[in-house]
């Protein structure tokens, strides 16, 4: 990285890093399935529910978030590491240690390699009603990765066929779903996090918001 781009990385803050997943925020559902033969994958078959929101504490803001009835994960928090202009994504599993995670985000295709390089976990964002997650393995003395399994989610409440647009979320960015209102005027938030970030801090969101609207 040239010292012109880690001068700007180190100018965004964890919020604006992690705007690029806003379309993470919100409840999904999940089916998941083992890589392997037709009958392996019928046999190893699960559904799963996914919540994803943000959470504030001063200036710093990261996202959490809560399996049901996964296969593999109880919960997990991933944040933007403004120092090192990467992401960085702590997993709970159902048995074992936690696992920690760390990559970039290119052409909406979030990579993130474990410390030890062998485990791999890859997020594809397709729209944002839609979104693939897959975790991939390293055999010792191997360089290549191997797909273990695959969950494709889709958005509870959101129609498939959906297409972009709606209100933007007063805080982060994203698609805004929850009405709040400040000095009469209506805005919208993504999340129970967002929205108890505008109630602490109504003023600064909403000049920032009304700031971003009139240089579109």
């Amino acid at each position: 990285m040239t010292i012109a781009a880690l001068s700007s990385a180190q100018t965004r803050s964890p919020r604006d890093g992690l705007q690029p997943l806003g379309d993470l925020v919100g409840t999904w559902r999940g089916t998941g399935a083992p890589i392997g033969s037709r009958e392996e994958q019928q046999k190893g078959f699960w559904v799963e529910s996914l919540e994803c929101g943000w959470k504030f504490k001063g200036t710093d803001a990261w996202l959490v978030l809560a399996f049901d009835k996964s296969k593999h994960y109880k919960a997990g928090e991933l944040r933007y590491q403004t120092d090192k202009d990467r992401y960085q994504l702590s997993l709970t599993p159902l048995a074992g240690p936690a696992i920690v995670l760390h990559g970039e985000l290119k052409n909406k295709i979030l990579t993130l390699t474990s410390e030890d390089e062998k485990d791999r976990l890859v997020f594809t964002l397709l729209h944002e009603n839609r979104f693939l997650y897959r975790h991939e393995r390293r055999a010792e003395g191997k360089t290549a990765y191997a797909k273990i399994f695959q969950v494709g989610a889709t958005k509870e409440g959101v129609p498939f066929a959906k297409g972009a647009g709606g209100p933007e979320c007063v805080v982060t960015g994203g698609l805004g779903t929850s009405p709040v209102t400040y000095l009469g005027k209506t805005y919208y938030v993504c999340c129970s996090g967002c929205r108890d970030e505008f109630a602490a801090n109504p003023a600064m969101y909403v000049k920032e918001f009304e700031a971003k609207k009139a240089k579109k």
